[in-house]
């Protein structure tokens, strides 16, 4: 005959067990919450100024032909927490192809996959770069081009050297020269031209 006792036992342990797996479940769902928070709440205002002060402090550097500087300014973006989390976001909610997948299949990342590559990022003193997903594109002549796809950490971790080296090659590239240089375009190319064909004198035959 089954003891009532070990019956109340069992039901107790069974509950002990639930309550236990709730509250587990409840830590996760609050850990997610709390980071997603945290994203949400980063001043990224204040981490843009933060990165463009950075930026200009270079920039007068390598004008100035002051190298040792321009390396130690160089060293301070890497390390910048600001800089960090605006590579991320950049190639994780900014970037026209953010949803593609590079050869790890990763599409997307949450908010705690977002703040672990961030602290990953300064680390990476010999950092390696995974192999390129090749997605075929077709032309209009009937032929293909491979798109060459990184992962979205090689895109958080070369957005963050072109934050570091885009300003040192500014400051060296020509006042007339526009292409493929940051807020720049034929536009402003054509500006120039009409200005100095308005300029120069007409004669009269």
């Amino acid at each position: 005959m089954r003891n009532p006792l070990d019956s109340g036992r069992t039901k107790r342990n069974c509950f002990e067990a639930n309550r236990k797996r709730l509250t587990e479940v409840n830590m996760v769902r609050h850990k997610i919450i709390d980071f997603s928070e945290l994203w949400k709440n980063i001043p990224w205002k204040k981490f843009r100024r933060n990165l463009f002060r950075l930026q200009r402090r270079l920039f007068k550097a390598i004008q100035a032909e002051d190298t040792r500087r321009a390396r130690n300014i160089q060293k301070l973006i890497l390390k910048s927490k600001a800089a960090r989390l605006l590579a991320v976001r950049q190639v994780s909610q900014l970037n026209t192809g953010k949803k593609t997948a590079g050869i790890d299949g990763i599409k997307s990342l949450n908010f705690k996959q977002r703040f672990a590559l961030a602290e990953r990022l300064p680390k990476a003193h010999h950092w390696k770069h995974s192999k390129l997903r090749e997605i075929p594109i077709p032309k209009k002549d009937g032929t293909t081009r491979m798109l060459k796809v990184p992962t979205m950490a090689d895109r958080a971790w070369q957005c963050l050297v072109k934050y570091d080296l885009e300003p040192a090659h500014e400051a060296l590239f020509h006042a007339r020269s526009y292409g493929f240089r940051p807020g720049r375009s034929t536009h402003d190319a054509q500006k120039i031209l009409f200005l100095n064909l308005t300029q120069i004198p007409h004669f009269k035959m």
